[in-house]
């Protein structure tokens, strides 16, 4: 059985489910991509039982067949060919593919498809429709903000909180938070569920960054995503998440207001000399003044700045994890910040100073006790 397809295409579209192969799979057949051919079109998947990827190419083909080919092999070839024609000629009975190129060809081992594991179908499922970017903002602009501590499984995720008119992406480590609430979206269903770590990274690398829609069908179990010729299928965290909106404090009487960029840059200096454990910085608020500062009292570092900014409240100092400062002003997009606080031994909220029309973001970080220099 043969068929043919170009190298370019058949690697752009590896590359999107590449990413769920796991270096030491439960079984050996999970270390190859499925190739299933029907009526000219070529599935290719990838799964490691818990996630599974799928997209699809029109290619020349005569007859249908399905066989698992070695992905670690075959994506080393596809990136070393410059763009030309392929042409696959598959023996099932012997357990083989050859690939034939312009100046050469490749034969790999192969297995048939039937032995690769079936992926899993999603009954009784909710469902709603979000436009590409809006998905892929509230990826990347919540991701970061997930833990990696296996042993608080629930928070390895973000949380997908909707509502009849909204949708609501939140991630947490214990140590910072971030909610980003969109009123353009309206899911119609009351229902919530906690996406992983890995799903979230895959679909980030290829979601398109326009309007194409992603149709999102989810149950208790699973979801699944649809977007152009890419589908993913992945389990859900089972675990309950915490309520996230009791640790948000709502009384904030100090409010300091500034420009984000010259904040980030500041932070982004002054941290030079922090503690790299702690990463710990002090930021001082009296009048008009910031006043940002670190040390590393080991090697007797440190470093200070003065920022002009808008600040109502009483003047106050209060610590933060430098490292987690400049992750969250990072992922902003606005060009003023309002950091509001209480208490130095309470959260600080950081906000845009104007929120966007259809999106509503809020970042919480936990502050740092402060030793007296």
């Amino acid at each position: 059985m043969k068929f043919i397809v170009n190298s370019s295409v058949l690697l752009r579209h590896l590359s999107y489910v590449d990413g769920v192969i796991v270096a030491k799979p439960i079984i050996p057949i999970l270390n190859n991509f499925l190739f299933d051919i029907k009526g000219g079109v070529l599935h290719i998947s990838a799964t490691d039982l818990e996630t599974t990827m799928s997209t699809s190419i029109k290619v020349d083909a005569k007859e249908d067949v399905s066989i698992a080919i070695p992905s670690k092999t075959t994506m080393e070839l596809l990136k070393s060919l410059p763009d030309q024609p392929l042409a696959f000629s598959i023996n099932l009975e012997k357990g083989f593919v050859e690939i034939k190129y312009e100046s050469g060809r490749f034969k790999l081992t192969a297995q048939r498809g039937e032995e690769f594991p079936k992926s899993p179908e999603i009954e009784a499922a909710n469902q709603f429709k979000i436009p590409s970017k809006v998905l892929h903002k509230g990826i990347v602009k919540s991701i970061f903000a997930s833990s990696n501590d296996e042993l608080r499984i629930n928070l390895t995720g973000v949380y997908f909180q909707l509502s009849n008119n909204n949708i609501t992406f939140v991630a947490t480590d214990a140590n910072r938070l971030v909610r980003i609430s969109r009123n353009d979206i309206k899911p119609g269903v009351e229902e919530s569920f906690i996406l992983p770590k890995k799903a979230l990274n895959l679909l980030k690398s290829a979601l398109p960054l326009d309007e194409t829609e992603v149709q999102i069908n989810f149950n208790r179990s699973n979801a699944f995503f649809q977007f152009g010729e890419v589908s993913m299928i992945c389990r859900l965290i089972d675990e309950k998440y915490p309520d996230y909106k009791a640790v948000i404090p709502t009384d904030n009487p100090n409010k300091l207001t500034i420009d984000r960029s010259e904040l980030l840059m500041s932070v982004k200096r002054v941290s030079i000399t922090s503690n790299k454990t702690t990463h710990q910085i002090r930021l001082k608020l009296a009048g008009s003044e910031l006043t940002i500062s670190a040390e590393d009292i080991d090697y007797e570092n440190e470093a200070q700045e003065k920022l002009t900014c808008s600040y109502e409240g009483a003047d106050m100092e209060i610590g933060f994890n430098s490292k987690y400062l400049l992750e969250m002003l990072n992922s902003m997009d606005a060009t003023q910040v309002t950091l509001e606080m209480s208490q130095p031994n309470r959260a600080g909220v950081i906000v845009p100073a104007n929120q966007e029309q259809d999106e509503e973001m809020l970042m919480l970080i936990m502050p740092m006790m402060l030793n007296n220099y």
